[in-house]
């Protein structure tokens, strides 16, 4: 399958940040993460999902490990908001540009708030969405957390 440049890689390489990108087959509708990580070969612990999250009127995006969940009061605490709760789907493509299975934690219409949760720092490369559904992208942490200004908390349950 051949790989489509998103704007998530245009960013990159305006950066001059090196990635890999890894093309997966979707047709069988599996594209939640774990599935994701065994399709592209890597450890679940590896992969990233990015998960948009509001209060009120402020978006903020978490990006935490495919197979755990976002503890809502760690991302409340961490985004300095009392409550947060999941952005709806069907808002997602309006406020990122992205659609669900391809929100990808770099290039959304406007740069939000970011937060990865803290088991990244110690990998030397995490997978995230390359922004498009099919295709993730592995990616330094460190140099993730510099393109879109995140920072590194504990985020999961």
């Amino acid at each position: 399958m051949a790989i489509t440049k998103t704007n998530a890689m245009r960013m990159l390489d305006a950066k001059k940040i090196g990635y890999e990108v890894f093309v997966y087959d979707n047709e069988d509708g599996l594209i939640h993460g774990t599935a994701v990580a065994e399709k592209i070969g890597k450890a679940v612990e590896m992969v990233f999902k990015t998960l948009v999250a509001h209060s009120g009127a402020n978006l903020y995006v978490f990006v935490i490990p495919v197979a755990e969940e976002l503890d809502l009061k760690k991302a409340a605490k961490a985004a300095g908001e009392k409550k947060i709760e999941m952005l709806p789907v069907k808002d997602l493509q309006k406020w990122t540009g992205y659609i669900r299975g391809g929100c990808s934690p770099i290039g959304m219409k406007k740069l939000y708030p970011t937060f990865i949760d803290s088991s990244a720092e110690s990998q030397e490369k995490i997978a995230v969405s390359a922004g498009k559904i099919g295709q993730q992208m592995d990616v330094s942490p460190q140099l993730l957390a510099g393109v879109i200004n995140a920072k590194f908390t504990d985020l999961i349950k």
